[in-house]
């Protein structure tokens, strides 16, 4: 597909959303008004319109089609998966409702009520989305069929390539079609032979093969420290004919990170991210950790000034336990939580060390003598933890995330992938807390720690904030 082609398809496809949301407004407002029964169809179509509710509905337009520009809809999707455009469709519809209500809000627009713009929202998304079902669907046909084609070159003849052209090869609705492989002579050619791909130049005569030859994109499966002279004249031999040039990052060994473009230092970029990255996404995480935060401390004022006063009465010492942790990036900051313990606990530990129950550089005792009998019941019920929450506020926590560790603890970490755990924020619950807690071994502990980071999202975090509280009724995992 020519260039001009492509924009044409992408403004139709821009003009077909526009349409979708406009229908998908006309029928919420049809359905609604049926619905509550309080004006007929006929006469409510008869309405007239006044222009500023016009020009409120085409900021709507306006600012729905900014979303979905930002969240990608109109970027090519031959090598992106169903789920994946769902979930893309989802957050744009999802952060453009969030938009709506906004707009209802500042211009009284009683109309953007919560039943309208739900059901909107539910509409929305699901007319996007059997477009783009119903556009996949098209282009995937007329690709089988030789239509639409991208003719790819690879750059590399090692085992990652020709993995990676058989994948390329068993999906031809993708719409790709194997040119062939560059490289010079070396040892595991031979290997390379036996594949029953084709060697159509080495790295000399590239430019001539690109003169008289069609290539839309290269891909680079080249090792970047020993070919690093490659990468660089192949990237620009391939600028200079406009070529797309594709480089596959696990080249660099970085297998769990995320790869981003981007201006820094008034210079582009290339940076990875293995955590949680960047982006609307935190933005929202923080909001929510403020707003659950402040609530729930309000809410359980009158229970955590009762537990205070418990603490108070039944043994000597302060009502907070306070101890410096490891958080984000290795920063250190004062937790805050009731005090379970007798006073000096902690100068006890060495006496205790022999008892430790749990494998790895972490401490617990299910029966630690040092836990006072109204700690011990704060222990089960979690209720020790609630004080974090200012924490939370503070902003050197989040409600959702790896358990922030002691000094101590982090000291006695033997290797370097469990330490990824604290490129995020720690929290006061993950997937650890909700999946036994003391009851798991240390290496599974961190092992759930990177599948949340590898896994991160809001959803996510709903979902384990969700099944946080049964595991606390439960008291499953407590020490």
């Amino acid at each position: 597909m020519t260039d001009t082609r492509r924009r044409f398809a992408i403004s139709c496809l821009r003009f077909l959303d526009v349409v979708l949301v406009v229908a998908s407004f006309g029928l919420t407002t049809v359905l609604i008004v049926q619905a509550q029964n309080t004006i007929s169809l006929a006469k409510f179509l008869s309405m007239r319109t006044k222009v500023s509710n016009f020009l409120i509905f085409l900021l709507i337009l306006l600012v729905y089609h900014a979303i979905f520009r930002t969240f990608g809809l109109y970027r090519s999707r031959r090598l992106s998966t169903r789920s994946a455009e769902l979930g893309d469709i989802l957050k744009a519809t999802t952060l453009a409702s969030g938009y709506l209500v906004g707009v209802g809000w500042v211009f009284s627009v009683r109309m953007l009520n919560p039943p309208f713009v739900l059901l909107f929202w539910a509409i929305t998304t699901t007319m996007i989305f059997l477009s783009r079902i119903s556009l996949r669907t098209v282009l995937a046909r007329a690709r089988v069929h030789g239509r639409n084609l991208r003719y790819l070159l690879i750059l590399g003849t090692n085992r990652r390539a020709i993995d990676f052209a058989r994948r390329i090869m068993a999906s031809p609705e993708h719409g790709y079609r194997l040119v062939g492989f560059v490289d010079n002579e070396w040892p595991g050619l031979e290997e390379f032979r036996s594949s029953g791909f084709n060697l159509v130049s080495d790295y000399e005569g590239l430019a001539e093969f690109l003169r008289r030859n069609v290539v839309d994109e290269a891909v680079i499966y080249l090792p970047f420290a020993s070919f690093y002279r490659h990468w660089s004249e192949v990237a620009s031999l391939c600028a200079h004919h406009g070529i797309i040039v594709r480089v596959n990052f696990d080249t660099f060994g970085l297998h769990n990170a995320r790869w981003f473009a981007e201006e820094f230092g008034g210079s582009h970029s290339l940076a990875t991210y293995t955590g949680a990255g960047e982006g609307w996404p935190l933005a929202a995480k923080r909001v929510l950790d403020v707003v659950l935060s402040a609530t729930i401390l309000i809410l359980l004022l009158p229970i955590l000034v009762t537990v205070a006063i418990m603490i108070k009465l039944s043994s000597p010492g302060p009502i907070l336990f306070r101890q410096d942790r490891v958080g984000l990036n290795k920063r250190r900051f004062r937790i805050y939580k009731f005090r379970t313990m007798v006073v000096d606990a902690e100068k006890m530990m060495p006496e205790l060390e022999s008892r430790n129950e749990v494998s790895g550089p972490v401490f617990k005792i299910k029966n630690d003598p040092r836990i006072t009998p109204v700690g011990r019941f704060l222990r089960r019920t979690s209720i020790d933890e609630l004080p974090q929450l200012l924490n939370v506020l503070r902003g050197e926590m989040s409600l959702v995330g790896p358990r922030p560790l002691p000094l101590r603890d982090y000291e006695g970490f033997s290797e370097d992938w469990q330490r990824r755990r604290f490129s995020v924020k720690p929290g006061i619950t993950c997937l650890w807390q909700v999946n036994g807690r003391s009851e798991i071994s240390f290496d599974q502990w961190m092992l759930l720690d990177l599948q949340y980071l590898d896994e991160w999202s809001l959803w996510l975090d709903l979902k384990i904030l969700a099944r946080t509280v049964p595991a606390v009724v439960r008291g499953s995992g407590a020490a």
